[in-house]
């Protein structure tokens, strides 16, 4: 049995791996400030879910709290960890760029720290698919040149990824750092699409599409990233950059009738022009996860939207479809 740090432990994917890691006996560590950025309420029922297992310790704290965390993973005796935390939100940036500051760059660089005073056997953690920002290529390779994010967070995560390296090459950390594609599913975020177009279409409220609806996303099921995550634990590299993501960009527009033939409901359209750090068209050139981790996505976006919607439903409080 291993004992992993995970933070960002009550966020949407923190919470899957978490879960995944218990599951399968190991022990998890998990940490998470429960900032307001989305409804704390959410994060806490997924907490809720963990809290049965007997492996599981959380504790509300800021990564930032370097103290902190190396206390409690040298009370638990941490030996993997797992990088979960971070500012999210593209358009957010915009908005609060310092926020993305404080976790994105000082709360990583804070996480390195504690790395390299335990020496984990395996450090992992999530970068983002925006670092690629808007080249004319596709799909994207992760040997491709990442000089032009489109927007402060996909910055961020870059600059993430070379401190990383940085502490690699110093310190002799094994590192990898995981460009996940548009991760969806239970548990999700209400600030993403799949969550913020259910809710909008079953409440008869308008459903925005910007670039009039000419963007394309490689969203990536919650099971299939989160078997790429634990994958990546299990296997000590020396440092490695690898796409997570589905090969298969969906149409927002096709993504929205998929909504609609699952709730039985029609969507309120407003096309809209580009926004500023938005990207047009995502998707991941798998070869190196394949290879590297074996890697292969399962569930398409039908599958995964009717569990996703299921969820939705269920979590709160609804009528299923064809039945409001």
């Amino acid at each position: 049995m291993h004992t992993y740090l995970v933070t960002g432990a009550a966020g949407f994917i923190g919470y899957h791996v978490s879960q995944a890691l218990l599951k399968r006996g190991d022990a998890v560590v998990g940490v998470d400030n429960l900032n307001a950025y989305y409804d704390v309420a959410l994060k806490r029922a997924r907490l809720q879910q963990l809290e049965p297992y007997q492996n599981f310790k959380f504790y509300a704290v800021d990564i930032n709290n370097h103290a902190e965390l190396l206390n409690r993973c040298r009370t638990h005796q941490v030996d993997h960890v797992c990088h979960l935390a971070a500012q999210a939100g593209v358009r957010y940036s915009l908005e609060n760029p310092m926020a993305y500051s404080q976790s994105n760059l000082s709360g990583f660089l804070s996480v390195l720290e504690l790395v390299r005073v335990i020496r984990p056997v395996n450090f992992v953690f999530a970068s983002s698919s925006s670092v690629y920002g808007n080249p004319s290529k596709l799909p994207f390779n992760e040997a491709d040149p990442v000089h032009e994010p489109a927007s402060l967070y996909a910055a961020t995560k870059r600059a993430g990824e070379l401190m990383a390296f940085t502490y690699h090459q110093l310190y002799g950390i094994h590192v990898t750092g995981l460009r996940l594609f548009t991760v969806y599913g239970a548990w999700g975020r209400p600030d993403m699409a799949p969550y913020k177009f259910t809710q909008n279409i079953y409440r008869g409220e308008t459903v925005e599409l910007f670039n009039f609806g000419n963007m394309k996303r490689d969203f990536t099921y919650i099971d299939d990233v989160m078997g790429g995550i634990l994958a990546s634990l299990d296997k000590v590299l020396e440092f490695e950059i690898i796409n997570l993501g589905n090969h298969s960009p969906i149409a927002l527009r096709d993504f929205v009738a998929c909504i609609e033939q699952l709730l039985g409901r029609k969507a309120d359209i407003r096309q809209l022009p580009m926004q500023p750090g938005d990207v047009c068209e995502t998707c991941a050139d798998l070869d190196k996860a394949r290879r590297l981790l074996g890697y292969q996505p399962k569930i398409d976006i039908k599958t995964g939207m009717a569990h996703f919607v299921e969820w939705y439903l269920d979590y709160n409080g609804l009528l299923k479809p064809g039945l409001g």
